[in-house]
């Protein structure tokens, strides 16, 4: 009887160490999913994006913790009158799209005309 809650004890006081060992609870790793979640959304919201828009640009943050934060974002901005903030740097797909297409670099030295081929090098009489 002794023996089992010794064991019993070792294996609690075991048990409530893993959060030393950096082993994260699926409760913890849920949490904090909705935490940056609910961040990423009243960022969203105080720059002035679309849900839409927010929910395309952070394609693996959870939607309803997306959702939830920019609309917590959206009461807070009507309650104290703040205007939306318009972001500086555009998305990375936005600059990709809109980045002028480099001019393919041309070699300096002419080449050689292959076997067969002439040369354009014009002739000069004298």
């Amino acid at each position: 009887m002794l023996r089992s809650f010794l064991f019993v004890g070792v294996a609690a006081a075991l048990l409530a160490g893993c959060d030393m060992l950096g082993i994260e609870s699926s409760t913890a790793v849920a949490a904090q999913r909705e935490a940056e979640g609910k961040a990423i959304g009243g960022a969203c919201r105080h720059a002035g994006r679309a849900i839409e828009d927010c929910y395309a640009l952070n394609r693996k943050a959870d939607k309803a913790a997306v959702f939830a934060g920019w609309r917590e974002m959206n009461d807070y901005m009507r309650e104290n009158k703040i205007e939306a903030v318009s972001p500086q740097l555009t998305a990375p797909t936005e600059v990709a799209r809109s980045a002028p297409a480099e001019a393919p670099v041309e070699d300096p030295a002419p080449k050689k005309p292959a076997k067969g081929e002439k040369a354009d090098a014009k002739k000069h009489d004298s």
